[in-house]
């Protein structure tokens, strides 16, 4: 049992590796390679509002219909990489590409907060932080990699491909160490978004408010006269400071919870002011890239083992967080930042994260009475 426990972080680790690799691969090239094929900007946001979509989608139908059962876990991950494979032979037809997308963003968003309740189950809040961080090696790694190697953007396909099997291999190998009860679907019908709702939709808010960052930001600060190049090395260094977070966060996560989210969430506000003031300075831009640290990884872990604690439906919880956060929030605010993009457009973000902070705030005011104690 030891010597299994031993195995856990490792196998962890090669999870998050591959699968956020997967997603840089998807996030990263594959709207370049869209572009080239001759999909149309609005054709490519409807492509890539689809995988998000079902992320948000699916938690209502383990909800009421489906227990997230190592047997769902194993078929979303064979259908990761089905659908990558089926990419390269419907990627030139809009619609057949489309629906695959849709497929593909189910079986992402299945894989993921299956292996998350594994780690937080045997994982201490340290450890945590230390595996988890091999996520963002793996994004970081396959965007460099593939800038300087990929010569055929179509290629981008294959690396794809490459990166579901291996991210299915070491998922696969995770399902002994599943500890947590597989609820039926009329088990967990005493789950409720409702009684936590200023929780949630600050989660909601504040990913809305990543919107202008992730779609806009190499496009802003280019408009500001910073090159190219420098803006990808502070896209870099925003990683590297999320990485040193998460390896370093054990001891603050022993704190109170809330309020963690609450301080990262009011300097993921000041964060947006920085960009919004000092747009053209290269040294205060980086310094705002520098707090990703906090308003991103800090933020996250926080969050993600709040609702670990909240709720006994461990998996369907975690599948909520990323489906409000990453899900609907994030195709919120993909589409509000391409409205309101412009000078003042982290001006707004930074209002609707404080908007977010507020909305915690008065979740932290109604737990005395409707939550558990962290």
């Amino acid at each position: 049992m030891k010597q299994e426990r031993t195995l856990l972080s490792p196998l962890l680790g090669a999870y998050y590796f591959f699968y956020f690799a997967l997603v840089g691969v998807y996030i990263i090239f594959m709207p370049k390679v869209l572009l080239e094929l001759g999909y149309s900007t609005v054709e490519v946001g409807i492509i890539y509002a689809a995988a998000p979509f079902m992320r948000f989608l699916l938690p209502f139908l383990f909800r009421h219909y489906v227990a997230l059962t190592p047997k769902v876990y194993l078929f979303s991950l064979g259908l990761t990489f089905v659908a990558t494979l089926i990419f390269l032979g419907t990627v030139h037809s809009f619609w057949f590409y489309l629906f695959i997308n849709l497929l593909f963003g189910a079986a992402v968003g299945v894989s993921l907060p299956y292996v998350e309740t594994i780690a937080l189950a045997a994982l201490s809040k340290s450890l945590y932080g230390r595996v988890r961080l091999w996520g963002s090696l793996g994004f970081m790694g396959i965007a460099l990699l593939l800038g300087k190697i990929l010569s055929v953007p179509y290629e981008a396909l294959y690396y794809l491909s490459v990166m579901a099997l291996l991210t299915s291999v070491f998922g696969a190998m995770l399902i002994k160490y599943d500890t947590i009860s597989h609820q039926t679907a009329q088990e967990d019908s005493s789950f409720s978004l409702s009684k936590y709702w200023a929780f949630w939709l600050s989660v909601f808010l504040m990913q809305v408010g990543f919107g202008g960052f992730y779609n806009f930001f190499t496009i802003y600060e280019t408009s500001h006269g910073i090159s190219l190049e420098m803006t990808s090395w502070m896209w870099s260094f925003g990683v590297i400071c999320e990485i040193v977070m998460l390896y370093f966060q054990g001891p603050l996560l022993q704190r109170n919870l809330l309020r963690i989210a609450q301080f990262s969430i009011a300097v993921t506000a000041v964060r947006w002011l920085m960009l919004y003031w000092f747009a053209d300075s290269v040294m205060l831009t980086f310094a705002s890239q520098s707090l990703h640290a906090v308003s991103f990884a800090l933020y996250h872990t926080a969050s993600i083992t709040y609702v670990f604690s909240l709720y006994t439906q461990k998996k369907l919880a975690q599948q909520f967080f990323l489906g409000i956060a990453f899900g609907l929030g994030g195709s919120v605010g993909a589409i509000l930042s391409g409205r309101i993009y412009g000078e003042h457009m982290f001006l707004i973000e930074a209002g609707i994260t404080f908007m977010a902070f507020m909305v915690l705030l008065l979740h932290q005011r109604r737990k005395k009475e409707v939550c558990h104690e962290v």
